[in-house]
């Protein structure tokens, strides 16, 4: 029989002692299940096929490439660079215009005043602070935005922009391993502190000297037990809406 490993589950004040006591000159937070509740990155795909950004034939396809991705069929790293690419002739100012609108009527609620106060104490410790995720850059520059975050410090899914006009050039997709790519390439090799909620988020909080779980998705759990790191889960995520859930 399998023996359960129990994995400290820390309070709000131990979480924050703990994150202020590793005295981070760099933290690196992922972003969405970490700043903020749920999945920014396709719950802004929805909407914004749902605003009719893009056509009926690339509604589609995105919507029958993200089904092939829910049964196993597409990787992680696919999806997340097609639901970049579906915006591909549009102008940049229009998405960005976009991601404000979403983030303002659909995500502010879910942002964590836990992680919140956590940023803002670490900024004032004199930390440099990082967003890495594999959601589309102009909804993670939208949303770490209210975190004081810089958007020259994130690091998201994002194509070339020519003149403006978005194309299907990809530059990154940070997840899973490529998020400790992508962290090295900015000259990131060794963070002070990593903050992620999934499985996708392993490889950069493995880089850290101080590594923090947030609201960790049950295979991250798992890992956690395996290096004896603790966690913590924000006190509004039970009462969140179900379904704005995602990794």
């Amino acid at each position: 029989m399998r023996t359960e490993i129990e994995v400290p589950r820390w309070t709000a004040e131990e979480f924050q002692r703990m994150a202020l006591d590793c005295r981070p000159r760099v933290a690196v937070f992922d972003c969405d299940g970490t700043l903020w509740g749920g999945d920014a990155g396709y719950g802004f795909m929805v909407w914004s096929l749902e605003q009719g950004l893009v056509s009926r034939s690339t509604s589609d396809w995105i919507d029958t490439r993200h089904r092939a991705y829910r049964a196993g069929q597409v990787s992680e790293e696919d999806i997340c660079g097609e639901m970049v690419q579906i915006y591909a002739g549009l102008r940049d100012q229009e998405l960005r215009a976009a991601a404000a609108q979403y983030f303002a009527g659909h995500i502010d609620k879910y942002i964590f005043p836990e992680m919140t106060a956590l940023v803002a104490a670490l900024r004032k410790q004199g930390a440099e602070l990082w967003a890495v995720s594999s959601t589309n850059r102009w909804v993670i520059e939208e949303g770490v935005r209210r975190f004081e975050i810089s958007p020259g410090r994130v690091l998201a899914a994002e194509v070339r922009v020519a003149n403006g006009v978005i194309t299907s050039e990809l530059v990154d997709v940070p997840t899973g391993p490529a998020k400790a790519v992508a962290l090295r390439r900015a000259g990131l090799s060794h963070p002070d502190a990593v903050f992620g909620n999934s499985i996708h988020d392993l490889a950069m909080l493995e880089m850290a000297r101080c590594a923090f779980p947030v609201n960790p998705s049950p295979a991250l759990l798992e890992e956690a037990a395996r290096r004896g790191w603790g966690y913590f889960r924000p006190a509004t995520v039970e009462s969140q809406d179900a379904t704005v859930g995602g990794e």
